[in-house]
């Protein structure tokens, strides 16, 4: 496994003592590890591009964990985030919850249960990246159809049949399912069912087939 490939989880704590007893025990699950005294520093650095995600401090000078939690949300970072407190807090650990957080740990906490919510942060990371691998894939695909091309695969979309779109752009039944064959060749679809399922995917219902 590459650098570029192997996890990263990412320690946000301004107690130096915590930041080195976490990152010893997460190199002995074969991650890389970096660590920072505070969540500006963590904003500025160049973090590799590879599943991840962040051990939080709820309680950090300047800013809280939780609006730290809202910048990475504002700022399109979507690591999971494990929060870890010295202080059992309740309305807080359902707040950060209820925004995505994989877990909230109230020191002292098992180093299991730490690891456990670390696979699973990975995990949920590794799946959202491939899903939006896939995504962008189909989108480069649809990229390469021809305007009318395009405009088909909408209707399709709306559950348009090829006779009624025919009628509708003022072209050829015929001439609609070489259209429609041709995008389902270029999006490797290989049924009207899977391609209905990628426009939505795409989005598409929603656009104006006739803007292009």
């Amino acid at each position: 496994m590459s650098a570029e490939q192997k996890p990263a989880v990412f320690i946000i704590d301004d107690d130096a003592s915590v930041r080195e007893a976490l990152e010893d025990l997460f190199q002995s699950i074969g991650v890389q590890v970096f660590t920072f005294g505070s969540t500006q520093t963590f904003l500025k650095s160049q973090r590799p591009d590879s599943p991840g995600c962040i051990v939080l401090d709820i309680r950090l000078p300047g800013q809280s964990g939780l609006e730290f939690q809202r910048v990475l949300s504002e700022q399109n970072i979507p690591l999971p985030i494990i929060f870890i407190s010295g202080h059992g807090d309740i309305p807080m650990s359902v707040q950060a919850m209820k925004c995505g957080a994989i877990e909230f740990l109230t020191k002292p906490f098992r180093d299991q249960d730490l690891l456990d919510a670390i696979q699973l942060g990975l995990s949920r990371d590794r799946a959202r990246r491939e899903y939006d691998f896939a995504l962008a894939s189909l989108k480069a695909r649809f990229g390469t159809l021809s305007p009318r091309e395009r405009e088909i695969v909408i209707q399709v979309a709306r559950g348009r049949i090829s006779k009624q779109i025919a009628g509708d752009i003022g072209i050829a039944e015929a001439t609609v399912k070489v259209h429609r064959s041709r995008a389902m060749r270029k999006m490797n679809a290989r049924s009207l069912p899977e391609l209905g399922r990628m426009a939505d995917r795409l989005k598409l219902v929603s656009e104006k087939p006739q803007h292009f």
